[in-house]
């Protein structure tokens, strides 16, 4: 229990939970750009695009994605925690401090959707 008694408190943690949501966004994009790299190079450079460097590019860039997706999941779980041990003045009267978690596990779902489609579209 956090006996600070300040909201400012809850907006630190809201702070956190934002820069890891543009880290695991930032992953997630990382991750696409990674997996699309095979095809680029399948277009520009046919007789050298092997088929170990697209799937390498291929599973790198769905790890990539992934590890975006878990970075959303685990952010919200924590933030979940902190919001737990603050007092209830530590919340501004009317402010919906879970949204933030709504997102970042929205963003988390949509990049396992992400995978799948990829993952579908390689088969």
């Amino acid at each position: 229990m956090s006996d600070l008694n300040d909201p400012r408190v809850l907006f630190a943690a809201e702070r956190t939970l934002l820069a890891w949501n543009r880290t695991s966004l930032a992953m997630i994009a990382f991750g696409f750009v990674v997996e699309r790299a095979g095809l680029l190079l399948l277009v520009i450079a046919p007789e050298q695009a092997q088929s170990i460097k697209m799937s390498l590019t291929f599973w790198l860039g769905l790890a990539f994605i992934l590890l975006g997706a878990l970075t959303a999941f685990y952010a919200s779980v924590q933030y979940a925690r902190v919001l737990r041990s603050l007092n209830p003045v530590e919340f501004p009267v009317g402010y919906n401090a879970r949204w933030g978690i709504v997102v970042n596990v929205i963003v988390g779902l949509f990049a396992i959707v992400l995978i799948v489609a990829l993952f579908a579209d390689r088969i």
